[in-house]
């Protein structure tokens, strides 16, 4: 960890964050590995961002709470938006214990879908606890577990040799969203099942407008929990991705930066 990098200059449009806590997440370790090939982040003590980016927020949660929602939480708030996944809906989620995983759960709850969430048997209660209305284990064929009933959304996290499962058990017009790929990024996509279910693919990486407006909005309800994991020193920065890197935990993995 360096301390000699000088603290940003923000422009006239700019904001300068004095940074309290920051989350874990894959961007992180796949920049540092080169497999992104670059990006910038909150693992400093200070951070310079566009004004329209800072949004205000009024809350008792502390710094560390806080920032396990950001990235996880509106990326999988974004997913949804994308999707329109909508109440009485049925979705179907990958990696369900990580971050973007267990807050898609919550959020999907919170938008009165029935979820079904793809986890660990070690993790299930979780999920169960999160608001997940079916679990389908990792090891498992989807389609058996759902007994021939169908998803309208799913949202993917992992990508891998499931993939072909996934749309498998789409309904007719039913819509694929994806942000990650840490099961495998290369896939094997039969093309009559796309077109002659009508599906709609969604990749997901830039938010909507609206997108993290409305997690602000949930955050100050209530309607949605922190998942805190672990918390780390910013020096230990190394131990904090490996602990993430393990797959151990549900929810966020936080790195405490500056001092409330």
């Amino acid at each position: 960890m360096r301390d000699d990098i000088p603290r940003p200059v923000p422009g006239p449009r700019d904001v300068l964050v004095r940074v309290g806590a920051a989350g874990v997440n894959n961007t992180d370790i796949n920049t540092r590995l080169a497999w992104y090939s670059k990006g910038d982040g909150g693992f400093a003590e200070y951070t310079k961002v566009a004004a329209r980016h800072a949004h205000p927020i009024k809350s008792a949660l502390s710094d560390v709470e806080l920032a396990s929602f950001p990235c996880s939480y509106s990326t999988a708030e974004n997913l949804l938006t994308r999707t329109q996944l909508a109440k009485g809906e049925r979705v179907l989620i990958t990696g369900a214990s990580g971050g973007v995983g267990s807050a898609a759960v919550q959020l999907a709850k919170a938008r009165g879908a029935h979820v079904i969430a793809i986890t660990s048997a070690a993790k299930a209660e979780s999920l169960r606890k999160l608001g997940a209305d079916d679990i389908v284990l990792r090891d498992q064929v989807v389609a058996d577990v759902l007994d021939g009933h169908g998803v309208d959304v799913v949202v993917d996290l992992v990508g891998g040799p499931q993939w072909p499962q996934l749309l498998d058990v789409l309904k007719y017009k039913g819509r694929y969203a994806v942000a990650g790929a840490i099961g495998g990024e290369i896939v094997e996509l039969d093309l009559r099942t796309l077109y002659l279910k009508d599906l709609s693919f969604f990749g997901c990486t830039v938010l909507e407008p609206e997108v993290f407006p409305n997690l602000v909005r949930h955050i100050e309800q209530g309607n949605i929990k922190p998942l805190v994991a672990e918390t780390f020193a910013l020096a230990d920065i190394a131990t904090a991705q490996a602990v993430f890197q393990q797959k151990g935990h549900v929810g966020k993995v936080v790195l405490k930066v500056c001092q409330d």
